[in-house]
């Protein structure tokens, strides 16, 4: 039992919100604090297991090893600073800001159980926890653009899900286990010599299953979604999408296909390739879409969709190369990377945007002379988003970009490279827009201190793991050498 003592924390402290916020009336902030109190209380938790031996748990369906505690840790902070950048923009809506916390619990509980899965079917279940919550916080301002972007998220999510549960059949189907590990011994124990043709059920399952993964991540062609949700959803939600839902999205590919299809006789070399194909059209469609986009939060959005082919890449080597953990390594580094740079943007955006009253790019006009902290703050974010150096975004492109040489995948670290210089025409726009333009009147942006300290923590960690990275690869490191199954 202490060790899902953080997941426990988790659940009751999403219970403890709904239940005092049927007694508090007026001033609704302490409901942000004691999330961040049982927030703080399970990362202690997911701490002082740290050293604990790896294990499998409820029959092999869970595996308490240093990769989940990695993500726990990863999940935890990343919800923490969500919800701190969440208590000036609740006000939206007033009256459910029980509920809107309780929900970012609750998908933080389902993308923790993701990282943590070796069983196909709590591997659905935790998938569907997060995204049920993510359905609802899309929706959650209910006006029009926010009901239509909910409901497009959910029909498009079902039929993902649908998918996914066709692949993971398929799967089961052939091996007849649910567990990683069985499955795993099932296909070592296929006969060495058997022909390509008979591998058939495994390659679909493996298609319909990255299908479905695919949009979780919103990787192409599985993205429609992705910019319509981002610009509908409450910024922190959008926020909340872009970083942890993608972060768990991929911690749950990797477990799953570093398990499984990591064997010659598990077809690596065919699903490396297909993923290594979404990855160039996932780069090149998301970076050459966001150079026309003028709503910020939509540009984002497009800019997601090419960091989840950038992240695409990573795995492709793992696949292509299973022997070399630079793969597993750079792709979580870069997870890591992309999440820091991420909070920063959304952070200046959420505080930017509650002053200037709009997302569109043109009201950044001339910010830097008005409001030059967030305009740093904010061209911080982007050059790390760029990969400019000395910043975490460079060094998580240059991991990526070693992984896919050492993996013999030179062809796709060119496309990776070339995008990357592409990126650069819409992220130096806005900065262009905040620097070079005078500003159209004259705002103040105005922000509670939980956003503050928001902003600079995840500022910092831009800065610091672009520059002395060591401390962050050495977890890393640990996380991706006890993976079990």
């Amino acid at each position: 039992m202490d060790l899902f003592m953080p997941e426990i924390i988790i659940l009751i402290t999403a219970l403890l919100v709904i239940i005092t916020d049927l007694f508090l009336t007026k001033s609704k902030r302490h409901l942000a604090y004691l999330s961040l109190l049982g927030l703080g209380a399970a990362a202690v938790a997911t701490v002082l297991n740290w050293n604990n031996p790896p294990e499998l748990a409820f029959g092999g369906m869970w595996a308490l090893d240093g990769y989940a505690n990695f993500f726990r840790i990863l999940f935890i902070s990343l919800s923490g600073l969500v919800i701190m950048a969440s208590i000036d923009y609740v006000n939206k809506f007033r009256r459910f800001q029980g509920e809107y916390y309780a929900l970012v619990l609750l998908a933080l509980l389902g993308m923790i159980m993701m990282a943590s899965t070796t069983n196909l079917i709590t591997m659905y279940l935790s998938l569907e926890l997060a995204g049920l919550a993510f359905y609802v916080l899309v929706g959650f301002l209910k006006d029009q653009r926010s009901t239509e972007s909910a409901l497009k998220y959910l029909l498009l999510g079902g039929v993902a899900s649908a998918m996914l549960v066709f692949g993971l059949v398929l799967i089961y189907g052939f091996s007849g286990e649910t567990n990683l590990g069985s499955i795993l011994n099932y296909i070592q124990t296929l006969p060495s010599g058997m022909d390509i043709t008979a591998h058939t059920g495994f390659i679909l399952g493996i298609i319909l299953t990255i299908t479905g993964l695919g949009f979780k991540v919103a990787a192409v062609p599985f993205q429609f979604w992705a910019p319509d949700v981002y610009q509908g959803s409450p910024t922190p939600i959008t926020l909340y999408l872009s970083i942890a839902s993608k972060a768990a999205g991929f911690a749950l590919f990797l477990r799953l296909f570093y398990t499984l299809f990591t064997d010659p006789l598990a077809l690596s070399q065919e699903w490396a390739l297909i993923v290594a194909v979404l990855a160039t059209a996932g780069m090149t469609l998301g970076n050459v879409l966001a150079i026309p986009q003028k709503n910020i939060k939509r540009m984002l959005g497009y800019s997601s969709i090419a960091h989840a082919g950038y992240i695409l890449v990573a795995l492709a080597a793992v696949g292509n190369s299973p022997e070399l953990a630079d793969g597993r390594i750079s792709l979580l580094f870069y997870l890591v990377a992309f999440a820091v740079s991420d909070l920063v943007a959304f952070v200046s955006i959420i505080a930017i945007s509650r002053s200037t009253g709009s997302d569109e790019i043109s009201s950044y006009e001339g910010l830097a002379k008005t409001n030059p902290v967030y305009a740093s703050a904010l061209t911080l974010a982007l050059l790390s988003l760029t990969g400019f150096p000395p910043l975490a975004g460079f060094l998580a492109k240059y991991y990526i970009f070693s992984a896919a040489v050492q993996a013999d995948l030179l062809w796709l670290m060119i496309v990776a490279a070339v995008n990357t210089v592409i990126s650069a025409v819409f992220y130096f726009n806005v900065i262009r827009v905040m620097w070079l333009r005078q500003p159209r009147e004259e705002v103040r942006v105005l922000a509670s201190w939980p956003l503050k300290l928001a902003l600079g923590i995840s500022g910092m960690a831009v800065l610091i793991f672009g520059i002395v990275p060591e401390a962050l690869l050495n977890l890393i490191e640990k996380a991706t050498e006890l993976i079990i199954h």
